[in-house]
């Protein structure tokens, strides 16, 4: 099987192909390094079954393909506020172009979506039927909107030409390979705690996130696209345990450096008050939840980070 993931050399996208590949297929990684980094393909190039290509998806391309996993975008607050126009491409042109290439070659298409297109959600957790509470004018519209129109436009080639094509909404991950510098709240608090820096938490830091480790995510990615019986469906991937993120910096603290303060900045704007997905669908379908705790996670993550920041160029 050829699969084509795009976005491979991403955070998500890398571990999605590690795992592809573990898997038999052959992968096609498409990036076109705005936010991917070679080194989180270190370990796949050489790869017989592995093929890097660097082109946009914003420009169509042509592939023989058996599935398509569509992860190109920007995807932290920090890298689409300064990338707006290529997020918003990367979701609508970019979009535009897979969805042909899915349909021309008859080939399975699953389109990464984001827990962010519930915005500051007023259900609680938030249901796939629940349908969001976005500002669409805001800083994180070129992200927020543009992964609403990238579900719409899936939907128009499931219904038009009976494409088989799904949607996951990916709640917040964290891991290796996540970005140092993408403004997360993982990266962010590991980072500043390994330098001895205090940790940052805006507001009063009693905003809510549940986060999910990422070999956990591209799991479920695998199943949402090869489970028989999901043509059409619409899955959040995420972790449901809801923690605050004050708790988030204690902990990390805790694991990383207990002599670090912590600082309290204003709130952004539009940053969501609760974030929790109910993941009941992903469960019965998919067999599918969350498997690694919260601690060893995050444990696993602070020795990626450390020996990140211990190379010359970090």
């Amino acid at each position: 099987m050829r699969v084509l993931v795009t976005g491979g050399a991403g955070f998500v996208g890398s571990h999605l192909c590690e795992r592809l590949l573990a898997g038999g297929a052959t992968v096609l990684c498409l990036d076109n390094f705005s936010t991917g980094a070679r080194r989180n393909l270190a370990g796949l190039l050489g790869h017989p079954r592995f093929e890097l290509l660097e082109h946009d998806v914003t420009a169509p391309v042509a592939l023989a393909v058996d599935a398509v996993f569509h992860l190109a975008s920007p995807a932290s607050p920090v890298a689409y506020q300064q990338q707006p126009e290529a997020t918003a491409l990367a979701n609508s042109l970019g979009s535009l172009h897979l969805l042909r290439l899915a349909r021309d070659c008859g080939a399975r298409y699953l389109f990464a979506s984001t827990s962010e297109i519930y915005g500051d959600p007023t259900e609680h957790p938030q249901r796939e039927t629940y349908w969001g509470n976005v500002n669409p004018l805001g800083p994180r519209a070129c992200y927020d909107e543009s992964k609403r129109f990238g579900e719409a436009l899936t939907m128009v080639y499931l219904r038009e030409y009976q494409l088989d094509a799904r949607i996951v909404r990916i709640f917040n991950t964290y891991g290796p390979r996540s970005d140092p510098r993408d403004g997360r709240l993982v990266p962010n608090l590991v980072t500043q705690a390994l330098r001895g820096e205090p940790l940052t938490v805006y507001g009063d830091g009693s905003q809510t996130r549940s986060l999910c480790y990422v070999d956990d995510l591209v799991r479920g990615l695998e199943l949402a696209m090869f489970t028989e019986g999901t043509r059409g469906a619409v899955f959040n991937l995420g972790n449901p345990d809801e923690h605050t993120v004050l708790e988030y910096a204690e902990l990390i603290r805790e694991l990383v450096n207990p002599r670090v303060d912590i600082v309290f900045r204003p709130l952004p704007a539009d940053d969501p008050t609760r974030r929790r997905p109910d993941i009941t669908r992903a469960r019965e379908q998919l067999g599918w939840q969350p498997q690694v705790p919260l601690r060893e996670g995050l444990a696993r993550t602070v020795e990626w980070f450390r020996a990140l920041l211990a190379e010359p160029s970090a």
